[in-house]
């Protein structure tokens, strides 16, 4: 397939997004950390935001697909501070105080590059596609879930273990919303993976399709979209954003926030650290056990 405006931007080794635009409609971010599962660490984050504001601000970007390089989508949050900068360069809220001791640095670094990115993103006045591969694990749930719609691989699954680590979930709280009460707490309480086929059935993803088709159905999904008046594409979008909103999505979500930020103070009490680090272990044991598939 032919590509207009390719600008993977492979210029060193620190930029882990590319970007190309698909005809004229059609801009494509892609996830590029495959060495490392796609984890997310601030420098990736922050790029993946420009590359959305670069394809919101181009007028004649109607959809944005967002895909990642490697076996799998993204593994969740990189905590690891590797090829990393500092949130002082790349903040772009009202946030501050990243650096301040205790819960105030630690309150402040999650609220700007975890839910903030995230709140800023479900917004965005463009159609948003996910196509998800692999293993979609904590944080990587982060990325997908503002996005419009999800087509996944079959062989994709997609987990939150972080009960394991002693905290409620990941920073944007939108398990209930995504795949119903029930399923969010077997999710949460058992921190097993589910399947892709129980993420269509649930409501989280619109369409599951064989993984060398996955690329091909998304852009023909895109395509589609795309021949739609961008008025009416995003005064659709914002209508069923306001439905979500009025049902209390975004009060829900500051709420679970709250108890991400006491589940953390706890752990720094009794831990000396913000999760507990038992969580690793029992992490590695879920590795071993199939996802829930019904």
């Amino acid at each position: 397939m032919a590509t207009e405006d390719t600008a993977t931007e492979k210029a060193n080794d620190s930029t882990l997004i590319g970007y190309e635009k698909i005809g004229e409609r059609i801009a494509c971010i892609t996830l590029d950390r495959p060495d490392r599962a796609n984890a997310q660490n601030y420098r990736l984050l922050y790029q993946l935001n420009d590359a959305f504001d670069r394809a919101a601000a181009d007028d004649e970007v109607r959809v944005i697909v967002l895909r990642a390089n490697g076996k799998h989508f993204s593994s969740g949050h990189d905590l690891s501070g590797a090829d990393d900068v500092s949130l002082d360069e790349v903040g772009i809220s009202a946030w501050s105080g990243f650096g301040l001791p205790g819960m105030e640095g630690h309150w402040a670094r999650e609220e700007e590059a975890y839910f903030g990115l995230c709140w800023r993103w479900r917004n965005l006045p463009k159609v948003t596609i996910a196509e998800v591969h692999g293993k979609v694990i904590a944080g990587g749930l982060m990325l997908m879930w503002p996005c419009d719609l999800v087509v996944a691989s079959e062989e994709a699954t997609f987990q939150d273990p972080v009960v394991a680590f002693g905290a409620n979930g990941v920073e944007y709280f939108g398990h209930p919303w995504e795949v119903g009460t029930r399923k969010a707490k077997e999710m949460l309480f058992t921190g097993r993976a589910i399947t892709a086929r129980v993420a269509r059935e649930m409501g989280m993803v619109n369409r599951v399709v064989e993984r060398d088709r996955l690329s091909e159905e998304v852009m023909e999904l895109a395509q589609e979209i795309a021949q739609q008046p961008m008025m009416g594409l995003k005064t659709a979008k914002e209508s069923v954003n306001q439905m979500q909103d009025q049902q209390g999505f975004y009060s829900a979500l500051r709420s679970a926030m709250s108890m991400q930020q006491l589940s953390h103070a706890h752990n720094y009490i009794v831990n000396k650290l913000p999760v507990d680090p038992d969580g690793m272990g029992i992490v590695r044991e879920l590795a071993g056990k199939a996802p829930l598939d019904q």
